[in-house]
Protein backbone atom coordinates (compact mmCIF):
# COMPACT_ATOMS: atom_id res chain seq x y z
CA UNK A 1 0.00 0.00 0.00
CA UNK A 2 1.19 3.53 -0.81
CA UNK A 3 -0.80 6.49 0.56
CA UNK A 4 -3.64 4.04 1.25
CA UNK A 5 -3.77 2.74 -2.35
CA UNK A 6 -2.81 -0.69 -3.72
CA UNK A 7 0.51 -0.64 -5.57
CA UNK A 8 -0.06 -3.70 -7.78
CA UNK A 9 -0.82 -2.14 -11.18
CA UNK A 10 -1.90 -5.51 -12.55
CA UNK A 11 -4.84 -5.78 -10.19
CA UNK A 12 -5.72 -2.14 -9.59
CA UNK A 13 -5.99 0.84 -11.92
CA UNK A 14 -6.27 4.30 -10.41
CA UNK A 15 -9.59 5.82 -11.40
CA UNK A 16 -10.34 9.50 -11.81
CA UNK A 17 -13.26 9.20 -9.36
CA UNK A 18 -17.05 9.11 -9.63
CA UNK A 19 -16.85 6.96 -12.73
CA UNK A 20 -15.25 9.65 -14.87
CA UNK A 21 -12.82 8.68 -17.66
CA UNK A 22 -9.23 9.85 -17.67
CA UNK A 23 -8.78 13.21 -19.44
CA UNK A 24 -6.63 13.33 -22.58
CA UNK A 25 -2.88 13.80 -22.20
CA UNK A 26 -1.30 17.19 -22.77
CA UNK A 27 -0.52 17.58 -26.49
CA UNK A 28 3.15 18.40 -25.89
CA UNK A 29 4.40 18.69 -22.34
CA UNK A 30 7.29 20.95 -23.34
CA UNK A 31 4.81 23.57 -24.57
CA UNK A 32 3.52 23.95 -21.00
CA UNK A 33 6.95 24.54 -19.45
CA UNK A 34 7.42 28.13 -18.24
CA UNK A 35 10.62 29.91 -19.26
CA UNK A 36 12.24 33.34 -19.33
CA UNK A 37 11.40 35.82 -22.10
CA UNK A 38 14.85 35.80 -23.66
CA UNK A 39 18.18 37.14 -22.40
CA UNK A 40 16.75 40.58 -21.54
CA UNK A 41 13.90 39.34 -19.35
CA UNK A 42 13.72 41.77 -16.38
CA UNK A 43 12.80 38.85 -14.11
CA UNK A 44 16.23 37.31 -14.65
CA UNK A 45 18.43 38.42 -11.68
CA UNK A 46 21.35 39.57 -13.83
CA UNK A 47 18.98 42.05 -15.50
CA UNK A 48 17.79 43.65 -12.26
CA UNK A 49 18.72 47.33 -11.73
CA UNK A 50 22.19 47.68 -10.26
CA UNK A 51 20.86 49.56 -7.22
CA UNK A 52 18.64 46.57 -6.38
CA UNK A 53 21.52 44.14 -6.68
CA UNK A 54 23.74 46.41 -4.59
CA UNK A 55 21.37 46.78 -1.63
CA UNK A 56 20.74 43.03 -1.69
CA UNK A 57 24.51 42.49 -1.71
CA UNK A 58 24.96 44.78 1.31
CA UNK A 59 22.28 42.89 3.27
CA UNK A 60 23.87 39.56 2.34
CA UNK A 61 27.33 40.81 3.30
CA UNK A 62 26.00 41.74 6.75
CA UNK A 63 24.34 38.32 6.95
CA UNK A 64 27.67 36.59 6.23
CA UNK A 65 29.55 38.76 8.70
CA UNK A 66 26.99 37.89 11.39
CA UNK A 67 27.82 34.21 10.95
CA UNK A 68 31.60 34.52 10.70
CA UNK A 69 31.69 37.08 13.52
CA UNK A 70 30.05 34.53 15.81
CA UNK A 71 32.67 31.92 14.90
CA UNK A 72 35.38 33.88 16.74
CA UNK A 73 33.70 36.33 19.14
CA UNK A 74 33.41 33.57 21.74
CA UNK A 75 37.13 32.73 21.76
CA UNK A 76 38.31 35.47 24.19
CA UNK A 77 35.76 34.15 26.71
CA UNK A 78 37.29 30.70 27.10
CA UNK A 79 38.89 31.48 30.46
CA UNK A 80 35.68 32.94 31.86
CA UNK A 81 33.63 29.98 30.61
CA UNK A 82 36.15 27.50 32.04
CA UNK A 83 36.02 29.25 35.40
CA UNK A 84 32.22 29.43 35.55
CA UNK A 85 31.68 25.77 34.65
CA UNK A 86 34.79 24.51 36.48
CA UNK A 87 36.47 22.87 33.49
CA UNK A 88 39.84 23.25 31.79
CA UNK A 89 40.38 25.82 29.06
CA UNK A 90 40.94 22.95 26.61
CA UNK A 91 37.42 21.65 27.29
CA UNK A 92 35.96 25.15 27.08
CA UNK A 93 37.69 25.56 23.70
CA UNK A 94 35.34 22.91 22.33
CA UNK A 95 32.71 25.65 22.17
CA UNK A 96 34.75 27.32 19.43
CA UNK A 97 35.67 24.11 17.63
CA UNK A 98 32.17 22.68 17.41
CA UNK A 99 30.90 25.91 15.86
CA UNK A 100 33.36 25.56 12.97
CA UNK A 101 32.50 21.84 12.74
CA UNK A 102 28.92 22.96 12.18
CA UNK A 103 30.17 24.71 9.05
CA UNK A 104 31.18 21.28 7.72
CA UNK A 105 27.85 19.54 8.32
CA UNK A 106 25.45 22.42 7.65
CA UNK A 107 25.89 22.27 3.85
CA UNK A 108 24.48 18.73 3.85
CA UNK A 109 21.16 20.36 4.81
CA UNK A 110 21.26 23.77 3.16
CA UNK A 111 22.70 22.79 -0.24
CA UNK A 112 19.87 20.44 -1.30
CA UNK A 113 17.29 22.74 0.29
CA UNK A 114 18.58 25.65 -1.77
CA UNK A 115 18.51 23.55 -4.95
CA UNK A 116 14.92 22.53 -4.30
CA UNK A 117 13.35 25.67 -2.82
CA UNK A 118 15.68 28.48 -3.87
CA UNK A 119 18.14 30.69 -2.02
CA UNK A 120 15.79 32.93 -0.05
CA UNK A 121 14.03 30.41 2.20
CA UNK A 122 17.20 28.67 3.53
CA UNK A 123 18.76 32.01 4.49
CA UNK A 124 15.66 33.30 6.30
CA UNK A 125 15.07 30.04 8.17
CA UNK A 126 18.76 29.63 8.99
CA UNK A 127 19.22 33.12 10.40
CA UNK A 128 16.15 32.67 12.60
CA UNK A 129 17.61 29.39 13.90
CA UNK A 130 20.99 31.08 14.25
CA UNK A 131 19.46 33.73 16.52
CA UNK A 132 17.52 31.19 18.58
CA UNK A 133 20.51 28.94 19.28
CA UNK A 134 22.72 31.90 20.15
CA UNK A 135 20.09 32.96 22.66
CA UNK A 136 20.23 29.41 24.05
CA UNK A 137 24.02 29.73 24.38
CA UNK A 138 23.64 33.01 26.24
CA UNK A 139 21.25 31.54 28.83
CA UNK A 140 22.88 28.09 29.09
CA UNK A 141 23.20 26.69 32.62
CA UNK A 142 25.78 23.98 31.90
CA UNK A 143 28.65 23.38 29.51
CA UNK A 144 26.90 20.54 27.66
CA UNK A 145 24.05 22.81 26.62
CA UNK A 146 26.48 25.53 25.61
CA UNK A 147 28.57 23.22 23.40
CA UNK A 148 25.56 21.56 21.73
CA UNK A 149 23.93 24.92 21.00
CA UNK A 150 27.21 26.31 19.65
CA UNK A 151 27.34 23.40 17.20
CA UNK A 152 23.85 24.20 15.92
CA UNK A 153 24.81 27.87 15.71
CA UNK A 154 27.48 26.75 13.24
CA UNK A 155 25.05 24.50 11.35
CA UNK A 156 22.55 27.34 10.90
CA UNK A 157 25.31 29.90 10.36
CA UNK A 158 26.70 27.89 7.44
CA UNK A 159 23.65 28.65 5.29
CA UNK A 160 24.69 32.17 4.23
CA UNK A 161 28.23 30.96 3.52
CA UNK A 162 26.76 28.48 1.04
CA UNK A 163 23.97 30.54 -0.45
CA UNK A 164 25.44 34.05 -0.59
CA UNK A 165 28.17 33.02 -3.04
CA UNK A 166 25.47 31.32 -5.12
CA UNK A 167 23.28 34.44 -5.01
CA UNK A 168 26.19 36.58 -6.20
CA UNK A 169 26.69 34.12 -9.06
CA UNK A 170 22.97 34.42 -9.85
CA UNK A 171 22.98 38.24 -9.87
CA UNK A 172 26.31 39.10 -11.51
CA UNK A 173 27.67 38.04 -14.88
CA UNK A 174 31.20 36.91 -15.66
CA UNK A 175 32.50 40.49 -15.95
CA UNK A 176 31.48 41.56 -12.44
CA UNK A 177 31.27 38.25 -10.62
CA UNK A 178 34.95 38.33 -9.64
CA UNK A 179 34.44 41.55 -7.69
CA UNK A 180 31.30 40.13 -6.04
CA UNK A 181 33.16 36.99 -4.96
CA UNK A 182 35.94 39.20 -3.57
CA UNK A 183 33.30 40.96 -1.45
CA UNK A 184 32.03 37.58 -0.26
CA UNK A 185 35.54 36.40 0.63
CA UNK A 186 36.08 39.58 2.64
CA UNK A 187 33.01 38.83 4.74
CA UNK A 188 34.31 35.30 5.43
CA UNK A 189 37.56 36.66 6.88
CA UNK A 190 36.45 40.04 8.20
CA UNK A 191 34.06 38.57 10.76
CA UNK A 192 36.62 36.48 12.72
CA UNK A 193 39.30 39.16 12.56
CA UNK A 194 37.04 41.86 14.00
CA UNK A 195 35.31 39.49 16.43
CA UNK A 196 38.49 38.76 18.37
CA UNK A 197 38.85 42.42 19.31
CA UNK A 198 35.13 42.94 20.06
CA UNK A 199 34.87 39.72 22.08
CA UNK A 200 37.80 40.70 24.26
CA UNK A 201 36.27 44.06 25.17
CA UNK A 202 32.86 42.47 25.87
CA UNK A 203 34.35 39.76 28.07
CA UNK A 204 36.25 42.26 30.21
CA UNK A 205 33.33 44.68 30.53
CA UNK A 206 30.45 44.55 32.99
CA UNK A 207 28.43 42.71 30.32
CA UNK A 208 30.37 39.46 30.73
CA UNK A 209 30.94 36.52 28.41
CA UNK A 210 27.25 35.76 27.85
CA UNK A 211 26.91 38.90 25.77
CA UNK A 212 29.30 37.37 23.23
CA UNK A 213 26.29 35.16 22.44
CA UNK A 214 23.52 37.73 22.96
CA UNK A 215 24.99 40.14 20.41
CA UNK A 216 25.24 37.51 17.61
CA UNK A 217 21.66 36.45 18.44
CA UNK A 218 20.48 40.04 17.88
CA UNK A 219 22.45 40.10 14.63
CA UNK A 220 20.74 36.87 13.59
CA UNK A 221 17.24 38.19 14.27
CA UNK A 222 18.07 41.46 12.47
CA UNK A 223 19.43 39.74 9.36
CA UNK A 224 16.46 37.36 9.35
CA UNK A 225 14.10 40.36 9.28
CA UNK A 226 16.14 42.22 6.65
CA UNK A 227 16.23 39.20 4.36
CA UNK A 228 12.53 38.55 4.91
CA UNK A 229 11.67 42.12 3.89
CA UNK A 230 14.19 42.85 1.14
CA UNK A 231 15.79 39.69 -0.24
CA UNK A 232 14.38 38.59 -3.60
CA UNK A 233 14.63 35.08 -4.92
CA UNK A 234 17.58 34.81 -7.33
CA UNK A 235 17.58 31.10 -8.17
CA UNK A 236 16.30 30.81 -11.75
CA UNK A 237 14.35 27.53 -11.33
CA UNK A 238 12.60 28.89 -8.21
CA UNK A 239 11.71 32.12 -10.05
CA UNK A 240 10.19 30.10 -12.88
CA UNK A 241 8.26 27.96 -10.38
CA UNK A 242 6.69 31.09 -8.88
CA UNK A 243 5.89 32.33 -12.38
CA UNK A 244 4.23 29.02 -13.25
CA UNK A 245 2.17 29.13 -10.04
CA UNK A 246 0.87 32.62 -10.87
CA UNK A 247 0.06 31.61 -14.44
CA UNK A 248 -1.91 28.58 -13.23
CA UNK A 249 -3.91 30.78 -10.89
CA UNK A 250 -4.63 33.37 -13.59
CA UNK A 251 -5.41 31.03 -16.48
CA UNK A 252 -6.84 28.05 -14.62
CA UNK A 253 -4.66 25.84 -16.81
CA UNK A 254 -3.11 23.39 -14.35
CA UNK A 255 -0.82 21.90 -16.99
CA UNK A 256 1.46 24.95 -16.82
CA UNK A 257 4.56 24.14 -14.80
CA UNK A 258 8.30 24.71 -14.45
CA UNK A 259 11.02 22.12 -14.84
CA UNK A 260 11.75 22.46 -11.14
CA UNK A 261 8.30 21.04 -10.39
CA UNK A 262 9.23 17.82 -12.18
CA UNK A 263 11.71 17.02 -9.41
CA UNK A 264 11.22 13.75 -7.56
CA UNK A 265 13.72 13.84 -4.73
CA UNK A 266 14.75 10.66 -2.99
CA UNK A 267 17.36 9.73 -0.41
CA UNK A 268 19.59 8.04 -2.97
CA UNK A 269 19.91 11.18 -5.10
CA UNK A 270 20.59 13.37 -2.07
CA UNK A 271 23.32 11.04 -0.79
CA UNK A 272 24.99 10.61 -4.20
CA UNK A 273 24.85 14.28 -5.20
CA UNK A 274 25.66 15.90 -1.86
CA UNK A 275 28.00 13.38 -0.26
CA UNK A 276 29.01 10.61 -2.65
CA UNK A 277 30.28 12.62 -5.60
CA UNK A 278 32.16 15.28 -3.56
CA UNK A 279 34.01 12.58 -1.63
CA UNK A 280 34.73 10.64 -4.81
CA UNK A 281 36.14 13.76 -6.46
CA UNK A 282 38.21 14.57 -3.38
CA UNK A 283 40.06 11.25 -3.50
CA UNK A 284 40.18 10.77 -7.28
CA UNK A 285 41.09 14.29 -8.41
CA UNK A 286 44.67 15.38 -7.54
CA UNK A 287 43.75 19.01 -8.25
CA UNK A 288 40.95 19.00 -5.68
CA UNK A 289 43.04 17.15 -3.11
CA UNK A 290 45.94 19.61 -3.40
CA UNK A 291 43.70 22.69 -3.32
CA UNK A 292 41.84 21.28 -0.31
CA UNK A 293 45.09 20.72 1.61
CA UNK A 294 46.24 24.28 0.89
CA UNK A 295 42.94 25.98 1.72
CA UNK A 296 42.42 23.84 4.83
CA UNK A 297 45.78 24.94 6.20
CA UNK A 298 45.20 28.62 5.38
CA UNK A 299 41.64 28.63 6.73
CA UNK A 300 42.73 26.80 9.89
CA UNK A 301 45.40 29.42 10.53
CA UNK A 302 42.71 32.10 10.53
CA UNK A 303 41.44 30.56 13.79
CA UNK A 304 44.95 29.74 14.97
CA UNK A 305 45.65 33.49 14.90
CA UNK A 306 43.14 33.92 17.73
CA UNK A 307 45.49 32.03 20.06
CA UNK A 308 48.69 33.34 18.48
CA UNK A 309 47.80 37.00 18.89
CA UNK A 310 46.59 36.36 22.42
CA UNK A 311 49.89 34.64 23.32
CA UNK A 312 51.93 37.46 21.81
CA UNK A 313 50.07 40.61 22.80
CA UNK A 314 48.71 39.43 26.16
CA UNK A 315 51.51 37.07 27.16
CA UNK A 316 54.50 39.09 25.92
CA UNK A 317 53.28 42.68 25.75
CA UNK A 318 50.87 42.41 28.72
CA UNK A 319 47.93 43.96 26.87
CA UNK A 320 44.35 43.45 28.06
CA UNK A 321 42.05 41.00 26.31
CA UNK A 322 40.30 43.66 24.25
CA UNK A 323 43.39 45.68 23.36
CA UNK A 324 45.30 42.52 22.38
CA UNK A 325 42.72 41.94 19.65
CA UNK A 326 43.36 45.31 18.01
CA UNK A 327 46.60 44.20 16.26
CA UNK A 328 44.52 41.65 14.32
CA UNK A 329 42.94 44.57 12.49
CA UNK A 330 46.19 44.86 10.52
CA UNK A 331 45.00 41.71 8.74
CA UNK A 332 41.86 43.63 7.76
CA UNK A 333 44.04 46.31 6.14
CA UNK A 334 45.84 43.51 4.29
CA UNK A 335 42.49 42.12 3.13
CA UNK A 336 41.43 45.49 1.75
CA UNK A 337 44.75 45.94 -0.04
CA UNK A 338 44.44 42.48 -1.56
CA UNK A 339 40.87 43.27 -2.64
CA UNK A 340 42.10 46.30 -4.60
CA UNK A 341 44.79 44.12 -6.17
CA UNK A 342 42.22 41.44 -7.07
CA UNK A 343 40.03 44.04 -8.81
CA UNK A 344 43.05 44.98 -10.92
CA UNK A 345 43.78 41.31 -11.62
CA UNK A 346 40.13 40.75 -12.58
CA UNK A 347 40.37 43.49 -15.24
CA UNK A 348 43.45 41.83 -16.74
CA UNK A 349 41.70 38.47 -16.60
CA UNK A 350 38.71 39.83 -18.53
CA UNK A 351 41.06 41.27 -21.17
CA UNK A 352 42.76 37.89 -21.64
CA UNK A 353 39.39 36.15 -21.68
CA UNK A 354 38.10 38.41 -24.44
CA UNK A 355 41.29 37.94 -26.48
CA UNK A 356 40.87 34.16 -26.15
CA UNK A 357 37.33 34.12 -27.57
CA UNK A 358 35.83 33.94 -24.07
CA UNK A 359 37.49 30.57 -23.45
CA UNK A 360 38.79 30.54 -19.85
CA UNK A 361 42.08 28.86 -19.05
CA UNK A 362 42.00 27.84 -15.36
CA UNK A 363 45.74 28.38 -14.94
CA UNK A 364 45.25 32.12 -15.50
CA UNK A 365 43.95 32.25 -11.93
CA UNK A 366 47.19 31.00 -10.37
CA UNK A 367 49.79 33.83 -10.42
CA UNK A 368 48.08 35.75 -7.57
CA UNK A 369 48.04 32.50 -5.55
CA UNK A 370 51.83 32.33 -5.85
CA UNK A 371 52.16 35.96 -4.74
CA UNK A 372 49.72 35.36 -1.89
CA UNK A 373 51.56 32.22 -0.78
CA UNK A 374 54.87 34.08 -0.53
CA UNK A 375 53.27 36.97 1.39
CA UNK A 376 51.45 34.61 3.74
CA UNK A 377 54.60 32.61 4.51
CA UNK A 378 56.65 35.76 5.07
CA UNK A 379 53.99 37.12 7.41
CA UNK A 380 54.10 33.99 9.58
CA UNK A 381 57.89 34.15 9.97
CA UNK A 382 57.63 37.88 10.64
CA UNK A 383 55.01 37.38 13.36
CA UNK A 384 56.91 34.58 15.10
CA UNK A 385 60.37 36.16 15.13
CA UNK A 386 59.32 39.68 16.11
CA UNK A 387 56.61 38.86 18.64
CA UNK A 388 58.44 36.62 21.10
CA UNK A 389 60.21 39.38 23.06
CA UNK A 390 59.26 42.78 24.47
CA UNK A 391 62.56 44.25 23.29
CA UNK A 392 60.92 44.58 19.86
CA UNK A 393 58.19 47.22 19.69
CA UNK A 394 54.67 45.81 19.45
CA UNK A 395 54.01 47.59 16.16
CA UNK A 396 56.53 45.34 14.39
CA UNK A 397 54.66 42.02 14.86
CA UNK A 398 51.42 43.92 14.30
CA UNK A 399 52.52 44.94 10.80
CA UNK A 400 52.96 41.27 9.84
CA UNK A 401 49.18 41.18 9.49
CA UNK A 402 49.46 43.24 6.31
CA UNK A 403 51.18 40.27 4.67
CA UNK A 404 49.13 37.46 6.22
CA UNK A 405 45.82 39.23 5.54
CA UNK A 406 46.67 39.96 1.91
CA UNK A 407 48.00 36.44 1.33
CA UNK A 408 44.95 34.90 2.95
CA UNK A 409 42.56 36.59 0.53
CA UNK A 410 44.62 36.06 -2.62
CA UNK A 411 45.06 32.34 -1.95
CA UNK A 412 41.43 31.79 -1.04
CA UNK A 413 39.77 33.69 -3.90
CA UNK A 414 41.97 32.48 -6.72
CA UNK A 415 42.00 28.80 -5.73
CA UNK A 416 38.24 29.05 -5.27
CA UNK A 417 37.94 30.40 -8.84
CA UNK A 418 40.44 27.84 -10.11
CA UNK A 419 38.20 24.98 -9.00
CA UNK A 420 35.17 26.64 -10.60
CA UNK A 421 36.95 27.22 -13.92
CA UNK A 422 38.34 23.69 -13.94
CA UNK A 423 35.24 21.68 -13.10
CA UNK A 424 32.40 23.92 -14.36
CA UNK A 425 29.25 21.81 -13.90
CA UNK A 426 30.95 19.78 -11.19
CA UNK A 427 32.30 22.87 -9.42
CA UNK A 428 29.61 22.66 -6.74
CA UNK A 429 30.70 19.15 -5.80
CA UNK A 430 34.37 20.17 -5.86
CA UNK A 431 33.64 23.11 -3.55
CA UNK A 432 31.48 20.93 -1.30
CA UNK A 433 34.38 18.52 -0.76
CA UNK A 434 36.72 21.43 -0.12
CA UNK A 435 34.39 23.16 2.34
CA UNK A 436 33.72 19.97 4.31
CA UNK A 437 37.42 19.20 4.80
CA UNK A 438 38.42 22.83 5.31
CA UNK A 439 35.88 23.32 8.09
CA UNK A 440 36.81 20.10 9.89
CA UNK A 441 40.52 21.01 9.81
CA UNK A 442 39.81 24.54 11.03
CA UNK A 443 37.70 23.10 13.86
CA UNK A 444 40.78 21.31 15.18
CA UNK A 445 43.09 24.33 15.32
CA UNK A 446 41.60 25.98 18.45
CA UNK A 447 42.16 22.72 20.35
CA UNK A 448 45.96 22.72 20.04
CA UNK A 449 47.11 26.18 18.94
CA UNK A 450 47.24 27.60 22.48
CA UNK A 451 49.39 24.71 23.71
CA UNK A 452 51.59 24.87 20.60
CA UNK A 453 52.52 28.52 21.15
CA UNK A 454 52.90 27.96 24.89
CA UNK A 455 55.09 24.85 24.73
CA UNK A 456 57.13 25.46 21.57
CA UNK A 457 57.58 29.17 22.10
CA UNK A 458 56.19 31.87 19.86
CA UNK A 459 59.20 32.05 17.56
CA UNK A 460 59.39 28.29 16.92
CA UNK A 461 55.63 27.87 16.57
CA UNK A 462 55.70 30.68 14.01
CA UNK A 463 58.63 29.00 12.27
CA UNK A 464 56.78 25.69 12.08
CA UNK A 465 53.70 27.31 10.56
CA UNK A 466 55.85 29.38 8.20
CA UNK A 467 57.71 26.29 6.99
CA UNK A 468 54.42 24.50 6.33
CA UNK A 469 53.19 27.53 4.39
CA UNK A 470 56.41 27.56 2.32
CA UNK A 471 55.98 23.84 1.61
CA UNK A 472 52.56 24.58 0.09
CA UNK A 473 53.73 27.42 -2.19
CA UNK A 474 54.82 24.96 -4.95
CA UNK A 475 51.22 23.72 -5.36
CA UNK A 476 50.14 26.54 -7.73
CA UNK A 477 53.53 26.30 -9.47
CA UNK A 478 52.87 22.61 -10.09
CA UNK A 479 49.41 23.45 -11.42
CA UNK A 480 50.94 25.92 -13.89
CA UNK A 481 53.20 23.17 -15.23
CA UNK A 482 51.02 20.07 -14.95
CA UNK A 483 47.49 21.45 -14.54
CA UNK A 484 46.46 21.01 -18.17
CA UNK A 485 47.76 17.43 -18.21
CA UNK A 486 45.79 16.62 -15.05
CA UNK A 487 42.64 18.19 -16.50
CA UNK A 488 42.97 16.11 -19.66
CA UNK A 489 43.08 12.94 -17.54
CA UNK A 490 40.17 13.96 -15.34
CA UNK A 491 36.76 12.37 -15.79
CA UNK A 492 35.09 15.45 -14.32
CA UNK A 493 36.91 18.39 -15.96
CA UNK A 494 35.88 19.24 -19.56
CA UNK A 495 38.61 20.34 -21.96
CA UNK A 496 38.43 24.10 -22.57
CA UNK A 497 41.75 25.02 -24.18
CA UNK A 498 41.77 27.20 -27.28
CA UNK A 499 43.80 24.81 -29.44
CA UNK A 500 41.20 22.12 -28.77
CA UNK A 501 38.57 24.17 -30.56
CA UNK A 502 40.88 25.10 -33.40
CA UNK A 503 41.42 21.43 -34.20
CA UNK A 504 37.94 20.05 -33.63
CA UNK A 505 34.58 21.10 -35.04
CA UNK A 506 32.06 22.10 -32.44
CA UNK A 507 29.05 19.91 -31.94
CA UNK A 508 25.61 21.30 -32.82
CA UNK A 509 23.72 22.78 -29.91
CA UNK A 510 20.25 21.64 -28.95
CA UNK A 511 18.25 24.87 -28.73
CA UNK A 512 15.83 23.22 -26.32
CA UNK A 513 18.47 23.37 -23.61
CA UNK A 514 19.07 27.10 -24.05
CA UNK A 515 16.13 28.87 -22.41
CA UNK A 516 17.91 32.21 -21.94
CA UNK A 517 20.20 32.74 -24.90
CA UNK A 518 22.63 30.93 -27.15
CA UNK A 519 25.26 31.41 -24.44
CA UNK A 520 23.32 29.59 -21.76
CA UNK A 521 23.26 25.91 -20.99
CA UNK A 522 20.77 24.27 -18.68
CA UNK A 523 22.54 21.86 -16.37
CA UNK A 524 20.18 19.31 -14.87
CA UNK A 525 20.17 18.01 -11.33
CA UNK A 526 19.94 14.24 -11.03
CA UNK A 527 18.82 13.23 -14.51
CA UNK A 528 16.72 16.24 -15.53
CA UNK A 529 15.07 16.66 -12.14
CA UNK A 530 15.81 20.38 -11.90
CA UNK A 531 17.39 22.96 -14.12
CA UNK A 532 20.05 25.45 -13.14
CA UNK A 533 21.29 27.91 -15.74
CA UNK A 534 24.96 28.76 -16.05
CA UNK A 535 26.24 31.30 -18.56
CA UNK A 536 28.90 29.86 -20.82
CA UNK A 537 30.36 30.97 -24.11
CA UNK A 538 29.50 28.85 -27.15
CA UNK A 539 32.87 27.03 -27.30
CA UNK A 540 32.58 26.13 -23.64
CA UNK A 541 29.00 25.02 -24.16
CA UNK A 542 29.99 22.61 -26.89
CA UNK A 543 32.85 21.17 -24.88
CA UNK A 544 30.67 20.64 -21.84
CA UNK A 545 28.02 18.95 -23.98
CA UNK A 546 30.66 16.74 -25.53
CA UNK A 547 32.03 15.94 -22.08
CA UNK A 548 28.56 14.88 -20.99
CA UNK A 549 28.08 12.67 -24.05
CA UNK A 550 31.48 11.06 -23.77
CA UNK A 551 31.80 10.70 -20.04
CA UNK A 552 29.71 7.64 -19.26
CA UNK A 553 31.86 6.75 -16.25
CA UNK A 554 31.23 9.94 -14.34
CA UNK A 555 28.46 9.44 -11.78
CA UNK A 556 25.32 11.48 -12.28
CA UNK A 557 25.96 12.15 -15.99
CA UNK A 558 23.36 11.23 -18.56
CA UNK A 559 23.44 11.84 -22.28
CA UNK A 560 23.61 15.57 -22.82
CA UNK A 561 23.15 16.50 -19.19
CA UNK A 562 25.43 17.36 -16.33
CA UNK A 563 24.53 17.15 -12.68
CA UNK A 564 25.43 19.95 -10.31
CA UNK A 565 25.06 19.70 -6.58
CA UNK A 566 26.54 20.53 -3.23
CA UNK A 567 27.47 24.07 -2.34
CA UNK A 568 26.05 26.66 -4.68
Amino acid sequence: MEHGLPTDAATYVLSFGRGRPHPPLLPNREDYVVDFDGPDDPAFPQNWPMRVRLYISVILAFTCISSTFDSAVFSPSMSAVAKEFDVSIEVAALASSVYIAGYAFGPLIWAPLSERHGRRLPIIVAMLGFGIFNTAVAVSKDLQTLIICRFFCGVFGSSPLINVAAIFADMYDNRTRGIAIALFANTVFLGPLVASCVGGFINKSYLGWRWTAYIPSFMGYTTCLLNLLFLRETYAPAILTSKATRMRQITGNWGIHSRQEQIELNLHDLVINNLGRPLQMLFKEPLIMAVTVYLSFVYGLLYCFLSAYSSIFQGVYAMSAGVSGLPMLSNVVGLLGATAYMIYVNKNYNTKLKANNNIPIPEWRLPPVIVGGVLFSAGLFWLGWTGFTRTIHWIVPTLSGLFTGAGLLMIFIQLFNYLIDTYLAYAASALAANTFCRSLVAAGFPLFSRQMFGNMGIQWAGTLLGCLAVALVPIPLAFLRYGKRLRLRSQFAPVLDKEYYQNKALQPINKRTLPLSSNTFAFSFANQRAVHTCELSNPILAAVQEHAHGNEKAPGVTKGHLCMSGIG
